[in-house]
């Protein structure tokens, strides 16, 4: 999201400001977190392990300006190993206006949502972060809902919310590649892949494999510094089917999760 798009969604929106929420709207004065501002991320849902796992946030918001969204990806199988994380940069103003949407869309409100009679559909999760204290709000199938299921001020809530994810989501323009310190390999035995798109083994230049359990069968390793520039380098021309080869001859799957700037490793991944 380039800045002026940004800010331009932010002052639309602001008019409506106390509609969404019964929580008023963080001081403007206030100094701004120089990590995470405001996130949105999706939770559960009927997806394999390896997603739940690697799964990456929908958009993610900090204080300095950065905007972290992921980007187009191509539609090929085997999908590239390594997902399109974007980075996009604005101004303290458009952070701080994004802040108040957030607060109006009702992250920081506790009113009624509704019941839906949804079953595996993900939750969404707003995390909002101020001087104030950090609020998270988790919205149960939030864009599955059938609005016949609601009453009107559930269904107007639930609306003010989607606004707002389909607003942050509203990329204007390519930002640049997001370069980690950290990436976060979720892993498993590798099964024999698919015999119909047979795949060249490559070796693992990461951390000893497997790693620590993660459940569901699956572990976890994250690589930093130099590690996590050769496994980079390595995932760059990878796909999600190559076998990984580790120093003892071991062959895995792996999928890998860029690690944001907030975050430390396999710790934060949703598991």
């Amino acid at each position: 999201m380039r800045g002026a798009s940004l800010l331009a969604v932010a002052l639309a929106l602001s008019a409506c400001a106390g509609s969404g929420g019964d929580t008023a709207a963080p001081s403007s004065s206030a100094p701004l977190p120089t990590g995470l501002v405001l996130q949105v991320a999706l939770t559960g849902g009927y997806t394999t392990p390896e997603e739940l796992a690697s799964r990456l946030p929908v958009v993610s918001v900090y204080g300095d300006g950065r905007v972290l969204t992921q980007g187009p990806q191509i539609e090929i199988w085997p999908a590239p190993a390594l997902p399109n994380v974007q980075v996009h940069r604005v101004d303290e103003a458009t952070v701080r206006d994004l802040v108040d949407r957030a607060v109006a869309a009702g992250v920081t409100g506790t009113g009624d949502l509704g019941e839906p009679p949804v079953a595996d559909a993900p939750t969404t999760r707003f995390t909002l972060v101020t001087a104030e204290g950090t609020t998270v709000r988790d919205v149960y199938a939030l864009s599955e809902t059938p609005a016949d299921t609601l009453t009107a001020e559930q269904a107007g809530a639930r609306d003010r919310l989607q606004g707002l994810v389909e607003e942050l989501t509203a990329v204007d323009g390519e930002g640049e590649g997001y370069r980690p310190q950290t990436v976060a390999a979720v892993v498993r035995p590798y099964s024999g892949g698919d015999p119909e798109l047979p795949q060249p083994d490559v070796a693992w230049p990461g951390p000893e494999l497997p790693g620590s359990p993660l459940g569901a069968g699956l572990t976890c390793v994250s690589a930093t510094g130099q590690q996590a520039a050769d496994v980079l380098a390595a995932a760059a021309s990878a796909n999600a089917l190559t076998p990984w080869v580790a120093a003892d001859g071991s062959r895995w799957s792996i999928a890998f999760r860029p690690v944001l700037p907030h975050e430390t490793g396999c710790a934060d991944l949703a598991g």
